[in-house]
């Protein structure tokens, strides 16, 4: 059973940047569908950016633009590059894997972290 395992987190003023990490650990096959997903205190867990195995993307609208998924195959790693940093991105961010979903719900993706705390000040 793989372990997800996120990064990078921290507290920035707005306008900053962070790049936030993902390692897989054995391994997640590069056909996995792997997402972000952030919950902020009081409010729903939702989807902020999407890669499928052809390398496509998906972005929420309150992020597109100023986040880039990506990841490194060689490393089993997943990045979110968070650039622009506005309060409104304080949240907990987790990542989140799967063979088969690809969908929004967190819940349905059977791989998942513990998660890293992004806090942006204004």
């Amino acid at each position: 059973q793989a372990q997800l395992e996120e990064s990078g987190g921290g507290s920035v003023q707005s306008g900053g940047s962070l790049l936030l990490s993902c390692t897989a650990s054995p391994y997640i096959s590069r056909n996995y569908f792997m997402a972000w997903f952030r919950q902020a205190p009081g409010k729903e867990r939702e989807r902020v950016a999407f890669l499928d195995s052809g390398g496509r993307t998906n972005y929420a609208n309150s992020v597109k633009g100023r986040f880039k998924i990506s990841e490194d195959n060689a490393k089993n790693t997943l990045y979110l590059q968070m650039n622009s940093l506005k309060p409104e991105d304080t949240a907990m961010y987790y990542c989140a894997a799967d063979e088969y979903y690809n969908g929004a719900v967190y819940e349905g993706y059977n791989y998942k972290g513990q998660g890293t705390q992004v806090t942006v000040s204004s």
